[in-house]
């Protein structure tokens, strides 16, 4: 991995909406840690240093280092909540991981070389369908995202997610069922899709 965050944080002991409320006002972000064979605890996180670590991707699929009260362990960051109107995070959760026991996380599709395709150098236009991939993995193989590489594709190519290319270590976290695309190269207007079906002749009246 090659960046690394840590994120400081303060046990509390008031749960309930009034505390979130009264943490919110002091500009914390009131949170959850949980799992790790360990019971929950409550911590509390200062507003402004949690929005600097969201402005990363990396951090949304990384394995991070929560210090609680000068305690550090390994955690993953499992749930945000944001105000609907407001930039601000009222909420956020983290899942506490052992080293030898997979994990599954959300992680970013990346798709790379997208304007040399050879589908796209013909015309052809790109359409993401899916952006993010649940997988399953051990923490020490936990990429920051998974890399599409989409330069050979043509016309009418797609990638579905039974074959998106996965690091050594990592799976899917769910069978690919049903099998979804997650990019096409689609013909574009005047492209060799349309060109054919332009051809077909009309059935007779």
């Amino acid at each position: 991995m090659s960046v690394s965050f840590e994120i400081n944080a303060v046990a509390r002991s008031d749960a309930g909406k009034g505390a979130s409320r009264r943490l919110r006002r002091s500009a914390h972000v009131p949170g959850i840690v949980y799992g790790g064979h360990k019971e929950p605890s409550l911590i509390a996180l200062e507003h402004n240093d949690l929005l600097q670590h969201l402005e990363h991707e990396a951090f949304y699929s990384h394995v991070l280092t929560l210090q609680v009260d000068g305690s550090g362990e390994k955690v993953v960051l499992k749930d945000l909540q944001r105000h609907p109107a407001k930039p601000f995070v009222s909420h956020v959760d983290f899942q506490r991981i052992s080293e030898d026991e997979p994990i599954r996380m959300h992680v970013p599709v990346h798709f790379v070389n997208e304007g040399s395709a050879k589908g796209v150098k013909l015309g052809g236009v790109v359409s993401h369908y899916i952006t993010e991939i649940e997988i399953s993995c051990l923490p020490k193989d936990l990429p920051e995202f998974i890399e599409i590489d989409l330069t050979t594709m043509d016309i009418g190519q797609s990638v579905h997610l039974s074959e998106v290319p996965l690091p050594e270590g990592v799976s899917l976290a769910h069978p690919p069922v049903p099998d979804l695309p997650v990019v096409i190269v689609h013909g574009g207007h005047g492209g060799v899709e349309e060109e054919g079906a332009a051809g077909e002749e009309a059935p007779e009246a």
